[in-house]
């Protein structure tokens, strides 16, 4: 990507779920639109998402931010909620309810139980996550996109984010809970006192993730929590290096806007590891690869302006733009201005 001119044939963004997914549906509209410097229709778009949120339930296994892509992306997606199918109905939940099976603090929708169901058996049947979610989309993703948009498992190997809380009845005076207890049934209201990422050590990226990172002219972290999200991604070996050696500029959103995030959980999240709650810490967070770090470029929001001295200051271009994803437009707008932040290439 020498020049503003160049055509941007391949993008590669690592992603969380809601924030991840609503930025790539703008980002795409923008390549299709030619609102993104050279974007176009033709452009190919790899997403490489985090699934250290998997857990099992119920015999399933449920994969949240996959789902949340594939739902977004396939035009599936609950967009109240931001998460779950359009039209979705709760039989099944009420039932389980019912017979008193726990958890009943995590409900999976009816038509959502289908997809849980297909990926499954065939994990079961010996299949990969990676090549179970190339089949789950074919139906959502091929017709909508043409073959265009692909994603990809951060990991076919099993990750597992868990949150260390105050447990005063412990011995150690603490428990350990899976991430989707913390964040759906305690909402995130108690402080996390670490995060612990269960099995990232021994897991290897999935087939494609690292030639796609390697193969792109963009590299893109969007505004996705950049502690069980982003982070979890970059700490799967091998994934965290491609970044800092691929040829591509490498430009990151920031998730938050003040001083905290607009969703989800990266106030907690930042402040269980010690970063301060600000666009310009975790852009100092993520660093800069002239630097050891993984970034050449970091937008933040309009209201905080004042630390882009600061971010140029540790080495990273830096823009201040309007960072709300209000609609399509809104934030194929955003993505033009990450693109544009970079567009002579590396820092």
């Amino acid at each position: 990507m020498p020049s503003s001119a160049s055509t941007l044939r391949r993008v590669t963004v690592l992603s969380g779920g809601v924030g991840g997914a609503r930025f790539v549906q703008g980002l795409l509209h923008g390549l299709r639109s030619g609102v993104v410097p050279g974007g176009s229709a033709a452009t190919e778009v790899t997403v490489v998402a985090n699934t250290a949120d998997d857990w099992w339930i119920h015999g399933l296994k449920v994969c949240p931010d996959l789902d949340t892509l594939m739902y977004t992306l396939g035009d599936g997606i609950d967009v109240e909620r931001g998460w779950g199918r359009r039209d979705e109905t709760w039989s099944a939940r009420t039932e389980l309810e019912t017979y008193g099976v726990e958890p009943t603090w995590f409900g999976l929708g009816d038509r959502d139980i289908a997809t849980h169901l297909v990926r499954t058996q065939m994990l079961e049947a010996g299949f990969a996550l990676s090549q179970v979610t190339d089949a789950l989309c074919r139906r959502w993703l091929a017709d909508v996109h043409g073959g265009l948009v692909r994603l990809l498992p951060m990991s076919d190997d099993r990750v597992e984010t868990h949150i260390a809380v105050a447990d005063p009845a412990s011995p150690s005076g603490r428990r350990v809970i899976h991430f989707q207890e913390y964040w759906v049934r305690l909402r995130a209201e108690v402080p996390a006192e670490a995060v612990l990422v269960v099995g990232q050590d021994a897991a290897t990226p999935a087939p494609g993730v690292l030639d796609a990172i390697a193969g792109a002219d963009l590299v893109v972290l969007p505004p996705s929590n950049p502690v069980v999200s982003v982070g979890t991604i970059l700490g799967v070996a091998g994934i965290r290096d491609a970044v800092r050696a691929t040829e591509a500029p490498v430009v990151g959103v920031s998730p938050i806007i003040g001083a905290s995030h607009v969703h989800g959980m990266a106030r907690q999240m930042l402040t269980s590891i010690g970063v301060e709650v600000s666009a310009g810490a975790v852009g100092e967070h993520y660093g800069a690869r002239s630097r050891g770090g993984v970034l050449d470029g970091w937008l933040v929001d309009a209201t905080d302006a004042a630390h882009v001295g600061r971010l140029e200051g540790a080495g990273l271009r830096a823009r201040a733009v309007p960072l709300l994803m209000t609609d399509h437009d809104a934030t194929a707008a955003m993505a033009a201005e990450a693109v544009a932040l970079v567009a002579d290439g590396p820092a």
